[in-house]
């Protein structure tokens, strides 16, 4: 799924990145190289969220008929 083991080590790194970044004490290659990371990190996370959601999705689905999926925000709805 990606390239990392669980939300929670994407999560980390996508953390990590940031506040590497936000010290504003990085050369120009390291601030690109730590914000490809954070990148990659982002990504990572939203593809373990989505998974997550399908999941949860799966489950509404095969259980009572009382159980009605909301969405959180509209954006979702898309």
């Amino acid at each position: 799924m990606s390239e990392t083991n669980s939300f929670e080590e994407a999560l980390e790194k996508l953390e990590k990145s940031v506040e590497r970044l936000e010290t504003g004490d990085l050369k120009l290659d390291e601030a690109l190289t730590t914000f490809e990371q954070g990148i990659a990190a982002s990504r990572s996370c939203g593809q373990w969220l989505d998974q997550a959601r399908k999941r949860v999705q799966v489950l509404i689905a095969e259980g009572e008929e009382e159980f009605q999926l909301e969405f959180l925000d509209e954006e979702d709805e898309a």
